[in-house]
């Protein structure tokens, strides 16, 4: 076994229960939307939390992405583990808080979402920070990282993040949440 299968096994489970966390806090959000049909009672998912799922997903799959460039790179040491451990349990606590436990307390679900928006954001954006800090030490990626590309693409990201924290208006959420899900697809697809 490398060291990258050692320290990708704790990585892939933590990620992974993320990714069920998020799943199924929409699977919980959709019966509860069938429920309340069924017996006449109002209840509107609504855009917000579920485009803020999507984000959150295509989010961790950079990180899954992130892992793999960086298997040549890593070396099983008790500080790595603790890393992956902060990182990765900070990503399951994000993607924990999109969906609500219990999504029959909210008649719209846009209020849970101007709710977690600033935590969700916030561990993201610190998760971006920390990234790029655990990059800068790796001396073969630090010159691929301070590319002009490479910044203005981090620096958009982190813009738009820390726009959704600020502006209370939905549609101007709805576009950032959009947007920023639309970058993440044209990199994946480009």
């Amino acid at each position: 076994m490398t060291d990258f299968e050692f320290i990708l096994v704790l990585y892939a489970l933590l990620l992974g229960l993320s990714m069920v966390e998020l799943l199924s806090g929409f699977g919980r959000t959709l019966e509860n939307e069938f429920e309340t049909e069924a017996d006449g009672r109002r209840f509107k998912i609504g855009w917000l939390t579920p485009l803020l799922g999507l984000f959150v997903m295509l989010d961790l799959m950079s990180f899954w992405l992130f892992a793999w460039l960086l298997r040549e790179q890593i070396t099983v040491s008790s500080e790595i583990l603790l890393g992956v451990v902060a990182f990765s349990a900070s990503y399951y606590l994000a993607a924990r808080l999109v969906f609500p436990t219990k999504p029959a307390l909210f008649e719209d679900l846009d209020t849970h979402y101007f709710r977690v928006r600033r935590t969700v954001m916030g561990i993201l954006i610190a998760l971006v920070f920390a990234q790029w800090a655990y990059l800068m030490t790796l001396e073969p990626l630090r010159d691929q990282l301070l590319t002009p590309a490479a910044m203005a693409l981090t620096g958009m990201l982190v813009a738009m993040m820390a726009a959704t924290m600020i502006f209370k208006n939905r549609r101007i959420q709805a576009v950032l949440l959009i947007a920023l899900s639309l970058r993440y697809l044209v990199i994946y697809l480009v």
